[in-house]
């Protein structure tokens, strides 16, 4: 398939951003549909890998994304 640019750098191969999110366990799903950011499947899948392995349970997963959102909120300046 052409593109319409042309250009010698390497593309970023990236998948289907809907087929990550349907591969999500379901409360992480549920926990991502009313963020306030928007963030990406890719990016809550490995925090909750990385919490799964350290033993945590899906509630305290869901409020360690709830604590890293809050924190991202209050650096905004508006």
């Amino acid at each position: 398939m052409r593109r319409n640019v042309s250009t010698t750098l390497r593309r970023r191969l990236r998948g289907d951003p809907m087929q990550a999110y349907d591969a999500l366990p379901r409360p992480l799903r549920l926990w991502l549909a009313q963020a306030a950011l928007p963030w990406s499947p890719v990016s809550c899948r490995r925090i909750w890998a990385r919490a799964r392995a350290e033993g945590a349970s899906h509630d305290d997963i869901l409020d360690r994304l709830d604590r890293a959102e809050q924190m991202t909120l209050s650096r905004d300046r508006l």
